[in-house]
C-alpha cells in the first residue's frame, strides 16, 4: 500500500479557483479565427455535406467581434469554482450546494463538444427546487466537472465552436 507524501496530498486537496482568461489569449484566439482558411461553399442545398459554409462563417464572425468573454467569465465566477487533481491532470469543476439539509449530491456532465455552460440553466432548479415549484426532497448538491476532452487547460478559453460561443438561451 502506497501512503501519499505530502507533495502528492496538497496536488489533489480541493482548492478555490477563479476562471481567469488573458487579454492576450482572447486576442490571440480571434486573430486565428480571422485568419481562417475557408473551404468553397458546398455543393448542394442542405446539410447533407456538414454544416453550411455561410452557417460557419457566421459562427466564425461571431466569436471574432461580438461574443464576449468576460460576461461569461462573471458569470462562471459567481459560482464556486475549485481545482483538484486526478491522475496528475488539474480537473476544473462548479461545486454549488443546496439551501435544503437533506439535499443528495449529484454529478451533472457534459459531453463534447460541449461545455459546463450548458449545465448552468440545471443549478438553480436542482439545488433550489422549492423556487421552482418542486419540494425540499428534489434537492440536489450539485458537482459539474469540466471534462478536459478537448485538451484545454483551466486558465484557457474553451476552443472556438464549443457551446460557450452559441448564442442559445441559457449560454453565456
Amino acid at each position: 500500500m502506497s501512503v501519499p507524501t505530502e507533495h502528492q496530498a496538497a496536488a489533489t486537496a480541493i482548492r478555490p479557483f477563479q476562471v481567469s482568461v488573458a487579454d492576450e489569449d482572447l486576442a490571440e484566439l480571434r486573430r486565428r479565427i480571422d485568419a481562417t482558411r475557408w473551404p468553397e461553399r458546398e455543393t448542394v442545398d442542405d446539410d447533407s455535406q456538414g454544416v453550411p459554409l455561410a452557417t460557419m462563417q457566421e459562427l466564425a464572425r461571431y466569436w471574432a467581434t461580438d461574443h464576449d468573454w468576460s460576461r461569461c467569465e462573471a458569470e462562471l465566477n459567481r459560482l464556486p469554482n475549485f481545482l483538484t487533481e486526478i491522475d496528475g491532470l488539474d480537473i476544473h469543476f462548479l461545486h454549488v450546494r443546496s439551501q435544503h439539509e437533506d439535499a443528495l449530491p449529484i454529478i451533472v456532465t457534459h459531453g463534447w463538444p460541449g461545455s459546463i455552460i450548458e449545465q448552468l440553466k440545471l443549478i438553480g432548479p436542482l439545488t433550489d427546487p422549492t423556487s421552482h415549484g418542486g419540494s425540499e426532497a428534489d434537492a440536489f448538491h450539485v458537482v459539474i466537472p469540466r471534462c478536459r476532452v478537448t485538451g484545454s487547460r483551466p486558465n484557457r478559453p474553451p476552443p472556438a465552436g464549443t457551446r460557450c460561443g452559441s448564442r442559445a438561451p441559457g449560454s453565456c
